[in-house]
């Protein structure tokens, strides 16, 4: 059921504007990365399903587990931007500012999902966090880190804007 609605194009007005109960419980939540595979990602494709499914299953807590509806989160892109260990700081005294070139985005979209496999909510979201977030560029294990990291913020805010916090 969850793979039909998953391949609908189009929702109904409602099901994009509906918000969450505060005291929503979800029957299990999945992670899609089939749009990451389709655009050629797929060394990364799996590493991001891992690390996403388990932030989520953090940042939900205490809400999965019953008879409600299915919380699907399809990741449509990823985009780890070189980092070569500096930081670009402007707009004059304090900092401020940034570098948009090192900065790491996860795009997606989180779909609530009944047993019918109706969609009944669509909240499209994008993280972005500092390519510095998986520590010194030149440890093997920072790519891997900072795709934990942009995961456990995907998740932290997705809790946020379905209004479950």
């Amino acid at each position: 059921m969850v793979a039909a609605a998953l391949a609908a194009t189009a929702l109904p007005a409602s099901a994009q504007e509906a918000a969450l109960p505060p005291a929503t419980r979800f029957s299990a939540i999945q992670v899609d990365v089939r749009p990451l595979l389709a655009t050629g990602l797929s060394i990364y494709a799996e590493g991001v399903r891992a690390e996403l499914q388990a932030a989520l299953a953090q940042a939900f807590a205490g809400r999965v587990g019953g008879p409600g509806p299915t919380l699907v989160v399809r990741v449509t892109g990823l985009s780890l931007n070189p980092y070569a260990g500096s930081e670009t700081r402007s707009g004059g005294r304090g900092g401020g500012g940034g570098n948009a070139t090192n900065t790491d985005y996860l795009e997606g979209e989180a779909l609530v999902v009944d047993r019918g496999g109706t969609v009944l909510l669509r909240h499209p979201q994008l993280s972005a966090t500092n390519a510095s977030s998986g520590g010194a560029w030149y440890d093997p294990a920072s790519e891997r880190r900072r795709v934990a990291y942009i995961a456990g913020h995907y998740a932290a805010w997705l809790k946020k804007g379905l209004g479950l916090e």
